[in-house]
């Protein structure tokens, strides 16, 4: 078990317990991203914690799937209730269910938190259909004033804070760019401008997109 795991497992309690800190800019994201979904699209949400965005989205959508990494974060998603064409699972951020390929992946505070990030953006671009988009919204530690910076890094010392990138964001526009993604809006929901929200629709099929069964690749 990776030390991320491990970390979120332990946290994962405390983290549903947690209340939104800023309701009225989580209710306005929500609002935006499901403007941009369809009621036949597929949906893949990774890193999807312990559910509570999934849920409010998957009304909206044919299919919606939510993966995380933490199986205790997985174990409190599926006790809530749930539209029931949302289904969790435990699976890393690269892993794609037989149900894609996807018309949006959405990513919520999760990018600065794997390791190969250009490798999953790749991943992920494989496993969208065409016209397909992702939408991120990610902490860039690297764009905070320095004294956060190493108040981050000393709780990470004593098991406080997870493994995380110190992304900025030009770095992460660059890296999503290079995956093949052209990024159409960014906005800043909330006052943190270090968490920007970002659209980013798939180029050029690539060459080596994922492979699906027929049977799952069709709308419900």
């Amino acid at each position: 078990m990776s030390t991320a795991t491990r970390f979120w497992n332990r946290f994962a309690d405390r983290y549903a317990a947690r209340p939104i800190k800023d309701v009225a800019a989580y209710e306005a994201l929500l609002a935006d991203v499901a403007a941009r979904l369809t009621s036949k699209d597929r949906v893949l949400e990774i890193g999807c914690g312990t559910g509570g965005t999934a849920i409010q989205l998957a009304a909206g959508v044919a299919q919606y799937v939510a993966t995380d990494f933490s199986a205790e974060m997985i174990r409190i998603a599926k006790a809530k209730p749930a539209p029931p064409n949302l289904r969790f699972l435990l699976a890393e951020a690269g892993a794609f269910p037989e149900s894609g390929p996807f018309n949006a992946i959405l990513a919520f505070n999760v990018l600065h938190l794997v390791d190969d990030l250009p490798g999953l953006l790749h991943q992920l671009r494989r496993g969208l259909a065409p016209r397909g988009f992702l939408i991120c919204k990610t902490w860039c530690f690297g764009d905070m004033p320095l004294r956060l910076r190493l108040l981050f890094r000393a709780l990470r010392l004593v098991g406080l804070f997870p493994p995380a990138r110190f992304l900025k964001q030009a770095d992460l526009n660059q890296t999503l760019q290079a995956a093949g993604f052209s990024i159409d809006a960014t906005r800043v929901f909330g006052a943190r401008a270090e968490n920007p929200y970002i659209v980013a629709k798939a180029t050029e099929t690539p060459r080596d997109a994922v492979s699906f069964p027929k049977s799952e690749s069709r709308h419900a």
